[in-house]
C-alpha cells in the first residue's frame, strides 16, 4: 500500500477521523533500523492518551501508540463484492433477524432488545436470580440488535438493556458486526472499553442459492416438512429441554422448511432447518450424526431445501457459521459461499454480586 508524499511517509489522519476505514503503518519491535514495520487496515474507533486503536475486518482491536505510527491515510469502504449476490449489512441483518424471531421484543430507539426464553421463575420475575444463571434458545434471538441510535446516549442504553434482560433471568448480550460497509465496529471498540466481553464470532456468508440446489446428492432420502418434531429436536441438540419457546423461534419466520435424513433408534442422521425470505434463503440448524459423517449427509440437506426454495422464488443464499468451525466453513466454500462480514456477541460485564 502506499503512504508517500513526495517520497515522504506521513501521518495524514487524526483524531477527527474516528469512524473511518483507515490504513496505517507502525514500526514492529526492533525499530526502523531493522526495517520492521506493521501495517493495519480497519476502522478508526478511538484515539485517546496517545493510544490509537483500529478494529480490523475480523471484530479484533489493535491498539496502536501514537508515537510509534510512520504513516497513516483513510481508504475508501471495503471494495463491492465481485462474485454472489449484492447484498447490503442491513439487508442480511435484517434477514438473518427474521430467521430467529423472539418471543418477546421490544424497541429502544433503533435498537431491539430481544428474548427467546422460556417461561420465567417467580424468582427471575421478582429480580431474584442472578443474571446468567437462565440461558435463552439461542443468543441470537436472545441480545440487543443495534442498528441504528439507540435514542439515548450508549451508557444510558446498556444500563437499560441489561435491567431488561436481567427482569427475565438472562444476561444481556449485544449482537455487532464488523468487516462490510456501515458494520459496527466503532460500537465493538466502545463495548471493549466498557468491560463487555465478546464469547463469540461467526460468518455470515452468501452465495448464488441455484448451484446449492445443483449439487450432486442423494436428496431422495430427505424428507422436508413445514414442522418440527421431538426426533428432529433430538438430533439438532441444541434446544436443552424444549419448551414451546424453542418450537416458536424454530417456526417463526417467513416460510419455514424443516429437512430430515431417516436415521437408527427413529433420530435423524441429519437436519437441516430453511427459511425462505423474498429472494433470500437462509439455511441453519444443520446436524449431522458424529457416526454419519462423511457420506455426503449434510450435502443432500443443503441441496434438498435449495431446491424447496427456488420452487418459492429465492435466488440467493445465507448461513451462519462459527469462525472456528472449520469442516463447516470448508465445506461451505466448497458450496460457493463466501464471508459478507462477521458478527460477535458481546455479554455483559461481571456482576460482583452475580
Amino acid at each position: 500500500m502506499e503512504f508517500t508524499a513526495g517520497g515522504r511517509l506521513e501521518v495524514r489522519i487524526t483524531p477527527a477521523d474516528v469512524g473511518k476505514r483507515v490504513s496505517v503503518r507502525r514500526l514492529s519491535d526492533g525499530g526502523a533500523s531493522r526495517g520492521a514495520f506493521t501495517d493495519t487496515v480497519g476502522v478508526l474507533t478511538s484515539w485517546n492518551d496517545g493510544v490509537v486503536v483500529i478494529t480490523r475486518r475480523d471484530g479484533r482491536s489493535v491498539r496502536i501508540a501514537e508515537h510509534t505510527l510512520v504513516a497513516g491515510k483513510v481508504v475508501p469502504a471495503a471494495p463491492a463484492r465481485r462474485r454472489g449476490p449484492a447484498a447490503t449489512f442491513a439487508e442480511l441483518t435484517r434477514a438473518a433477524a427474521r430467521a430467529w424471531p423472539p418471543v418477546e421484543r421490544e424497541p429502544l430507539g433503533d435498537w431491539e432488545l430481544r428474548s427467546a426464553a422460556g417461561p420465567v421463575a417467580p424468582a427471575a420475575a421478582a429480580g431474584k436470580v442472578a443474571a446468567g444463571r437462565r440461558a435463552g434458545f439461542t443468543r441470537r434471538a436472545n441480545s440487543v440488535l443495534p442498528l441504528g441510535d439507540p435514542g439515548r446516549p450508549l451508557d444510558d442504553a446498556l444500563t437499560y438493556a441489561r435491567r431488561w434482560y436481567a427482569e427475565r433471568g438472562l444476561p444481556a448480550y449485544v449482537q455487532t458486526a464488523t468487516g462490510a460497509e456501515g458494520t459496527q465496529e466503532r460500537l465493538c471498540a466502545d463495548l471493549e472499553e466498557r468491560g463487555w466481553v465478546r464469547e463469540v464470532t461467526a460468518e455470515l456468508r452468501i452465495g448464488a442459492l441455484a448451484p446449492v440446489g445443483d449439487l450432486a446428492a442423494d436428496t431422495g432420502r430427505v424428507a422436508l416438512s413445514r414442522d418440527v418434531d421431538e426426533a428432529w429436536l433430538r438430533r439438532y441438540g441444541r434446544t436443552g429441554e424444549p419448551g414451546p419457546h424453542v418450537v416458536r423461534v424454530l417456526t417463526g419466520g417467513p416460510s419455514v422448511w424443516f429437512a430430515a435424513v431417516p436415521g437408527d433408534g427413529g433420530v435423524p442422521a441429519a437436519v437441516g432447518r430453511c427459511v425462505v425470505d423474498g429472494r433470500w434463503a437462509g439455511f441453519m440448524a444443520v446436524e449431522v450424526d458424529p457416526d454419519a459423517r462423511r457420506q455426503g449427509l449434510a450435502t443432500a440437506v443443503m441441496a434438498a431445501l435449495a431446491r424447496r426454495a427456488l420452487d418459492e422464488g429465492a435466488s440467493a443464499a445465507w448461513l451462519q457459521v462459527e469462525e472456528d468451525n472449520d469442516a463447516a466453513r470448508a465445506l461451505y466454500t466448497g458450496m460457493g459461499f463466501s464471508v459478507h462480514h462477521r458478527y460477535h456477541h458481546y455479554r455483559e460485564p461481571h456482576r460482583p454480586d452475580a
